[in-house]
């Protein structure tokens, strides 16, 4: 990984720029903060005045773990070309079949760990969030949890930052999602900002020259090809975005 703001790459965001691009975002812990109460979760507003300057700039969309309404409700104000929530699922995998699938997990899930102390369960329509970051035993929360969702039939289970996601495995992921936007808005290439385990199915996606992968937070392993330090640094690369680009063009839907 290289650090995508170091003098010696301030090209490659202008090769990009200079593309027919999509740029596409993760929502916590890339345009905000992480939180410890996830409903606190909200942009700065120096990041929210440039995201609204870059979706006339460019297409853009969010790709968040959040459901797609709560997401809808956090960047109120600026034109995004698409808001996907569910880690690329809704609202293409959002079937009444997904969320009976769904409810059926979250009933089993809450009489295996309804007892742990620190744990929450977010119920997300067609998918499970499973926090543990206020649980005093964070290593043996982790692992109950685990355990308990192997059990899940037709899941999709990945870890993250202090959260464990379930899917419906037929879902589609962050990186399907993204193709398929880039290729609905005639993009020629896009550029991905994210910082979480479920962003790596957009970093491992095998397309040089077309992709630029950025992770907020360097981690060894990452499949990113640059990152910034940290989640305040993302500013800066949304300014020198739109430095590059000269003449705006407009988002497709506004949020």
């Amino acid at each position: 990984m290289r650090y995508l703001l170091a003098r010696a790459n301030r090209d490659v965001l202008e090769q990009f720029a200079c593309s027919r691009t999509l740029l596409a975002f993760d929502f916590d812990g890339t345009l905000a903060p992480i939180v410890r109460d996830p409903d606190q979760a909200a942009m700065r507003p120096s990041t929210l005045r440039l995201l609204r300057e870059l979706a006339r700039a460019y297409p853009c969309v969010v790709i968040s773990g959040r459901s797609r309404a709560d997401v809808l409700r956090r960047v109120r104000g600026v034109r995004f070309a698409e808001v996907v929530g569910n880690h690329g699922g809704e609202p293409w995998h959002a079937s009444a079949r997904a969320r009976r699938e769904v409810r059926q997990w979250l009933t089993g899930l809450r009489d295996r760990l309804g007892g742990i102390s620190g744990v929450l369960i977010e119920d997300k329509g067609v998918s499970l969030c499973l926090h543990y970051r206020r649980s005093r035993q964070k290593r043996r929360a982790r692992a109950r949890i685990l355990a308990a969702t192997a059990r899940l039939r037709g899941a999709r289970v990945s870890a993250g930052k202090l959260v464990v996601n379930v899917v419906p495995a037929e879902a589609p992921h962050k990186g399907q999602a993204l193709v398929r936007l880039r290729a609905r808005e005639g993009c020629d290439t896009a550029v991905y900002l994210g910082d979480d385990e479920t962003d790596e199915d957009v970093f491992t996606l095998d397309q040089p020259g077309q992709l630029l992968t950025v992770r907020v937070g360097r981690k060894l392993g990452s499949a990113a090809a640059y990152y910034i330090r940290r989640q305040t640094e993302v500013d800066r690369v949304l300014r020198g975005l739109l430095a590059f680009r000269s003449r705006p063009e407009g988002g497709s839907i506004g949020t």
